[in-house]
């Protein structure tokens, strides 16, 4: 694939087969996502890639304990609920995806099973979780590289014919996580990234979400 080919084609994929996942690829996009710009070269990602009987167990935790009730417990600090037009947004991809799947608004048990998904890192045959060194909690640089990694990781994903789909709901249990992937203290567990080969049946994942355009979003300063 081109760059472009990369970029204009990847989505985020939310079903998977069960097909197993090499080791040998995931090490070879993870060295390509490695190469993705931080700041000073710090490099402050590291990653926890999770198959087996252990993921199963973090689905088994995080999907009990939040129909529970237990509160979340997500280690990385999140914002005030979206509002304007970045809720709009988050309304409009729910739609898209709700609407693909054939999840009517009414229909309360499909809705709560494809929240449960989420917990259950989309039932995907692999969990990337990617965390930073705690030394270096509070900097606005280290979580901002760890975006850059993210996108560089299910770019190059995408490119060797695997699909992905990046998750906050999959690490909101952090015990859990931490326990059965054996994360390190010394670690912040910042994001979740669902990964397999995408299922060509599933109907939620021919979803490509809008983009706003660029006349939108830029401010050119000192052009003709």
């Amino acid at each position: 694939m081109t760059y472009d080919d990369v970029v204009l084609g990847r989505r985020s994929i939310r079903g998977y087969t069960s097909d197993p996942v090499p080791r040998a690829l995931i090490e070879e996009i993870l060295a390509l996502a490695m190469r993705a710009p931080s700041s000073m070269n710090t490099q402050p990602w590291n990653f926890y890639v999770i198959t087996g009987e252990p993921l199963d167990r973090i689905r088994a935790g995080n999907t009990e304990r939040m129909v529970a009730g237990v509160p979340q417990s997500r280690e990385f600090r999140t914002g005030p609920a979206f509002a304007g037009v970045h809720r709009e947004r988050q309304i409009g991809v729910a739609k898209q995806l709700f609407g693909a799947m054939g999840i009517a608004r009414d229909d309360a048990e499909r809705r709560q099973d494809w929240v449960l998904r989420g917990f259950r890192q989309f039932d995907a045959p692999v969990c990337v979780i990617i965390t930073y060194d705690r030394v270096l909690d509070g900097s606005d640089d280290s979580p901002f590289d760890c975006g850059a990694v993210t996108n560089a990781l299910v770019n190059a994903a995408w490119s060797r014919g695997l699909g992905a789909v990046i998750n906050s709901q999959g690490i909101m249990q952090s015990p859990v996580v931490r326990e059965h992937a054996g994360i390190a203290e010394d670690q912040v567990i910042m994001k979740a990234i669902a990964l397999g080969w995408p299922d060509p049946d599933f109907p939620a994942n021919a979803v490509v979400s809008t983009r706003k355009s660029v006349e939108e979003a830029t401010t050119f300063v000192g052009f003709d």
